[in-house]
């Protein structure tokens, strides 16, 4: 029995792990894709990593998360919760993690587990800080609230992301 449940964790440990072979950027080499948040209140979506490509559109909404999916030079290609992007510079976007609420009254709970009191309810699209999340709860804060959701209404934190 013993030596059964020895050969099957060495085999579990052999196994290469899932996401272990991430891509990183070639400009940070950091993973991707990844998420940040717009640092300007407004920014330039542009069609290629230049400013001689044309603008497509205008960001215009400051702590927006947007999903970092390719690096060259200065630029980074982002997309929004829509999937609609395109390329931005570098210093418009910060490493501040941020989410937007997916769900509407969304209940914002005082511990990170089913029937916790409710602190705050947000409303769909608010944007909120993340402050930490485990594997299948956020904790943060928005509009002075603080509280802990469950991930799966949010966007702009992987579904396997761990971070404190």
């Amino acid at each position: 029995m013993k030596s059964g449940i020895a050969a099957l964790t060495a085999l579990v440990l052999s196994l290469p792990m899932a996401g272990a072979a991430q891509e990183r950027g070639p400009v940070t080499n950091l993973p991707l894709p990844r998420f940040v948040s717009m640092k300007a209140s407004e920014g330039n979506v542009r069609r290629g990593p230049s400013l001689t490509h044309r603008i497509d559109w205008v960001f215009k909404r400051r702590d927006m998360p947007l999903e970092i999916t390719a690096e060259h030079g200065h630029w980074r290609r982002v997309r929004d919760r829509d999937g609609a992007g395109g390329w931005v510079h570098y210093t418009l976007l910060s490493g501040v993690r941020t989410a937007i609420v997916e769900q509407d009254m969304l209940d914002i709970l005082a511990k990170p587990e089913p029937g916790a009191m409710v602190a705050a309810q947000l409303e769909s699209g608010v944007i909120a800080r993340l402050e930490e999340c485990a594997l299948d709860w956020c904790e943060i804060s928005a509009a002075g609230y603080d509280g802990w959701a469950p991930k799966t209404a949010l966007w702009g934190v992987g579904p396997d992301e761990v971070f404190e």
